[in-house]
C-alpha cells in the first residue's frame, strides 16, 4: 500500500496538533494517570464528573498512579492540576472502582 505525501503530511499535521493515536491516554499534552490536585482557578484541564458516557474513567487510589486512568489527589506537588466545571469541559471522566482508563 502506498501513501501519497499530501497524505501522510495531514496525518502528521492531525498527530501533532492533538488527534494522536488511540489509547494515548492524554489531553492537551497532558497524561491522564498521577497526582492531581484540585484548584478553582487556572487549572491545567477542566474537568465534568459524568454518570455516562465519559472520556476516561477514573479510579482514586491511595499509591502508585502508573496506569491510564488513575489518580491519587494530593494537596502538593501534583503532576496536573483539574478544577471542575459543569460546563465547557476538557475532559468528562466518570468514577470507577475497577478498570479504570479510555472507554
Amino acid at each position: 500500500m502506498r501513501i501519497s505525501l499530501p497524505a501522510l503530511v495531514l496525518m502528521a499535521i492531525l498527530f501533532l496538533a492533538g488527534g494522536g493515536e488511540a489509547g494515548e491516554c492524554s489531553v492537551k499534552g497532558i497524561r491522564l494517570r498521577g497526582r492531581v490536585k484540585v484548584v478553582d482557578a487556572f487549572p491545567d484541564l477542566k474537568v465534568q464528573v459524568v454518570g455516562a458516557f465519559p472520556d476516561l474513567k477514573v479510579k482514586l487510589v491511595d499509591a502508585f498512579p502508573d496506569h491510564c486512568g488513575e489518580w491519587q489527589m494530593v494537596t502538593s506537588f501534583p503532576d496536573f492540576t483539574i478544577q471542575f466545571v459543569s460546563a465547557f469541559p476538557d475532559l468528562k471522566i466518570m468514577y470507577v472502582q475497577a478498570f479504570p482508563g479510555e472507554p
